[in-house]
């Protein structure tokens, strides 16, 4: 399948990189975006997602081969559509409102022989119990019959540099034979490996397992993080040494929190489906879920003892964090645990500034916390002045040596930084 007319609605963290993918690969794309913003940026070359270079997008921008619009103006008779919007919690529940409204403005341009995928990352049923009744009442087409549909979770890692879209194997599954074999040819021209599965609820388990794996197994070393401090025990050194084993173990880290789209809210999804479907808890995820989001409170608390143990109380005292998005090496601030973490310390009367050399603009975030911080840069007398420097994500950007040398004293929360006046997470 080369040469094909192709929309991706959602042009964020995955849909600008698979749109920009399936243009090199020579497929003709429209990006499709309800930002207005986001899309006069894309429209002049501009970038905001760290995976994706503006260099990239100069050369498909002037052929042709990609632009962004508002709308579907100008796609009618499209091959493949897929769908990349985001799929939030509210108050617990999941939100599909995009994905709906994405399925309705792309039925409505639906054709017979044509392709629709699912990536956003949801729940197991929503191909066929959302989507495809939403597309067959909008086109009056009948999926299967007359058009073909499926799901393909999305993989991609904001800042991995060396697992990308190309690399990373993909699931691809569709509601019938042939919309599977359409969505594995489709995927096929876009990546080095696909993997087929039996059908697209399996899909949409398989990347809630994923994400509820890393989650579940990081809130176990949060957990013993914790425990090992009062026992006075390293648990970063303990981490390392069970790592030497060569079977029945992966190496997790504890951190402040975890950020981003999957870890804080995707289980969720998963266990809110087995409750309101099956009527009982996913009892793991919710423990996950309640040691996680505590870390910031916790490296709050780690703080204030840290200041106290100097003497100083945590109001009034000037803190800086390094690292505003919630891992290294990325300008994803999503979710990012260290909103919380200013807005506790904020309510004792800190003074607060952050340095992210990521994190540039509100595209970055939705959280008011962030972008109200006051914004440094990590120097040396910033270093200094702070009473207190709390290492968030370990950019490899920041000196960690000049960290180390001017700072009074550092909470690590990613064992990054050496030297006396220096304290792990």
């Amino acid at each position: 399948m080369r040469n094909a007319r192709v929309v991706v609605a959602g042009q964020g963290y995955v849909g600008l990189p698979l749109a920009v993918r399936a243009a090199e690969a020579g497929h003709r794309v429209l990006g499709y975006d309800v930002d207005e913003h986001r899309v006069k940026r894309l429209v002049l070359g501009r970038s905001y997602v760290a995976d994706v270079a503006s260099e990239r997008l100069h050369p498909l921008l002037a052929s042709g081969a990609y632009r962004a619009g508002l709308d579907l103006t100008g796609c009618a008779g499209f091959d493949i559509a897929v769908i990349t919007v985001p799929t939030p919690l509210r108050d617990g529940t999941p939100d599909l409102s995009h994905v709906r409204e994405a399925a309705r403005t792309i039925g409505g341009r639906l054709r017979r022989g044509a392709t629709v995928v699912l990536e956003s990352t949801t729940y197991p049923g929503t191909t066929d119990e959302v989507v495809q009744p939403i597309l067959e009442a909008a086109s009056g087409l009948v999926a299967g019959r007359d058009f073909h549909l499926g799901y393909s979770p999305e993989r991609i890692d904001p800042g991995n540099r060396h697992w990308n879209l190309v690399n990373t194997p993909k699931i691809v599954s569709g509601i019938d034979r042939a919309s599977l074999e359409r969505v594995r040819a489709f995927y096929a021209t876009l990546v080095d490996t696909v993997v087929p599965v039996a059908d697209c609820r399996t899909a949409e388990l398989s990347k809630l397992l994923e994400n509820t794996f890393r989650h579940v197994n990081i809130a176990l070393v949060n957990e013993l993080a914790m425990f090992a401090h009062d026992l006075g025990i390293d648990v970063w050194a303990a981490i390392e040494a069970a790592a030497t084993k060569p079977y029945g173990y992966l190496r997790f880290v504890p951190g402040p929190g975890v950020g981003g789209h999957c870890l804080p809210i995707d289980p969720s999804y998963l266990s809110w489906r087995v409750e309101r479907t099956l009527g009982q808890r996913f009892r793991f995820v919710e423990l996950a879920n309640d040691i996680n989001s505590h870390m910031p409170d916790y490296v709050v608390s780690r703080l204030i003892e840290a200041l106290n143990r100097r003497e100083r109380a945590v109001n009034g005292a000037r803190i800086l964090l390094l690292g505003l998005a919630y891992k290294a090496n990325t300008g994803d601030a999503r979710e990012t645990p260290a909103a919380r973490i200013i807005q506790l310390l904020g309510r004792l009367g800190a003074e607060v500034r952050v340095a992210d050399p990521h994190v540039i603009d509100a595209l970055h975030t939705g959280s008011q916390e962030l972008l109200d911080a006051r914004r440094v840069c990590a120097t040396p007398d910033e270093l200094r002045a702070a009473d207190a420097v709390v290492l968030l994500a370990d950019h490899d950007e920041f000196d960690y040596d000049a960290i180390e040398t001017h700072s009074a004293y550092v909470l690590d929360c990613r064992h990054r930084v050496g030297g006396d006046r220096t304290e792990a997470l």
